[in-house]
């Protein structure tokens, strides 16, 4: 519906050392993690070693009925996810978690993340005869963990050896007849934390604000290639033999995750907030307020205005009743629905010099009618800041960016961009005070959308779709 960028995933587990509701603590984990994903959303839970598995298209709240829910009964283990498609189109054969049996037992897995060598394994998996369901990497690494689980003693080695092939970005959750597991890629690209309840109960999940929801405390995040098991014998953690630099999503920061998430010590909402005073360092603005556009550029507005003095106020009311599966029946109804999701408070800008802060500017259309909503609501001066530096280039690790052909600061200098979308002033934070938002190493962030130094090799197969066009084509032949 709108030009910004998608969410990534998010995925959720739990081990319980009795046989317990564990359904509806997944359900109200993965309602902490919609933001992260609402195209579907599915639950597995193990009960004695048999899944029982429910998934498909929508919200959370729209999948799951209290029927859906009984239904799945009790276990002791669950996990689940919740999509927002970056490799592989929308639609139930893709929806997570996948159930997988083979020759050992049963496996569900949830992923996190985009891998950059998902064509090649899919080629070579398929060449030995695998077949696959799906159009999503998340088979691909089902099926690699699989086919290593086949010549190894557990579940837990098959899935380390396994990621020694794996390339790119991935945070899991896997669930076997008795254990849980959860894993993280090497470079850390994609947030992962476990946290425990009082009852002993284990839960992982890709943010903190989860594990609160469950009423979990958290205890620490999973490291870059590690893997951690749950199961009746406690808590046992494995490293991969693979090391290579820290390379965690900056974007996590500014904008995927939810601003009550607590990631490696920081708090979001003080990074976004840190990351509006720099944008009050770098732009010296006269006016008379300050707004930001909700909800991701709420508190880098609120750091700016204690930064730079100038007032703070609410100057957009968003309809949250709109959600992505809202549908525009044409081009027309398409470019009026930034008034229906945001309308503004005329009492706040009319007359007024505005500051406005936006999490980031992607293709620059929605800017350009956020302005123009001002604008007809009588702001005097329109000065947008962007919250991340200029997007210019592709990601390969689960954000939905696979190229820059409309990434408007490709093809337009900063003033240029200003013009188009009608402000009087535009600004971005640099790559280096994104860097700095969380503390710590800067070194430790990916920042390849920015400045294309990627982490890893870029895939040969770039496209969302690439699977399904494989399918087509082989068809045709």
């Amino acid at each position: 519906m709108f030009d910004s960028i998608h969410e990534e995933c998010g995925i959720f587990g739990i081990f319980s050392p009795k046989k317990d509701d564990v359904a509806s603590t997944t359900y109200y984990g993965l309602f902490a993690l919609q933001h992260r994903g609402q195209e579907s959303a599915g639950i597995v839970v193990n009960d004695d070693g048999v899944f029982k598995s429910y998934k498909d298209v929508g919200l959370v709240s729209s999948v799951f009925t209290q029927d859906n829910l009984s239904r799945l009964g009790e276990g002791n283990i669950a996990v689940g996810h919740v999509r927002y498609a970056t490799t592989g189109t929308c639609g139930r054969e893709n929806a997570q978690p996948l159930v997988v049996n083979h020759l050992k037992g049963n496996i569900a897995i949830a992923h996190n993340g985009n891998l950059v060598n998902s064509a090649e394994l899919r080629d070579i998996l398929e060449g030995e005869g695998s077949i696959f369901h799906t159009t999503s990497d998340t088979e691909v690494i089902s099926y690699m963990i699989i086919k290593e689980r086949i010549k190894t003693d557990s579940i837990e080695e098959a899935v380390l050896s396994a990621m020694d092939k794996l390339e790119g970005a991935y945070s899991l959750v896997i669930m076997s007849p008795s254990k849980l597991i959860a894993a993280r890629d090497k470079h850390g690209f994609r947030p992962l934390c476990y946290g425990q309840k009082e009852d002993g109960t284990y839960v992982v999940a890709s943010e903190s604000c989860a594990l609160d929801a469950v009423g979990a405390t958290k205890i620490r995040e999973v490291k870059p290639g590690e893997v951690i098991v749950f199961s009746q014998y406690g808590v046992k953690c494995y490293e991969t033999k693979q090391k290579c630099k820290k390379s965690f999503c900056v974007f996590e920061y500014l904008y995927f995750a939810r601003p009550d998430s607590e990631i490696d010590g920081c708090y979001v909402h003080e990074a976004r907030k840190k990351a509006g005073r720099f944008l009050a360092e770098n732009n010296r603005i006269i006016a008379d307020v300050v707004i930001g556009v909700p909800d991701s550029g709420l508190d880098a507005a609120i750091g700016f205005s204690e930064a730079s003095g100038i007032p703070y106020e609410i100057g957009f009311i968003k309809n949250k009743y709109i959600g992505r599966t809202f549908i525009a029946p044409n081009q027309k109804h398409r470019e009026d629905l930034v008034r229906i999701k945001l309308n503004v408070i005329q009492s706040v800008v009319k007359g007024k010099r505005v500051v406005l802060v936006d999490d980031s500017i992607v293709r620059g259309t929605t800017s350009a009618r956020i302005v123009k909503l001002l604008r007809d609501a009588g702001a005097k001066e329109v000065h947008m800041l962007s919250a991340a530096p200029a997007f210019l280039n592709p990601c390969w690790y689960g954000t939905d960016i696979d190229s820059r052909e409309h990434l408007i600061a490709v093809h337009h200098s900063v003033d240029e961009i200003a013009k188009i979308i009608g402000v009087d002033s535009l600004g971005y934070l640099t790559i280096d005070q994104a860097k700095q938002l969380a503390g710590g190493n800067p070194d430790d962030f990916c920042v390849a959308c920015f400045d294309g130094n990627y982490p890893t090799y870029e895939p040969v197969q770039t496209a969302k779709n690439r699977f399904e066009c494989k399918i087509s084509e082989n068809k045709n032949n």
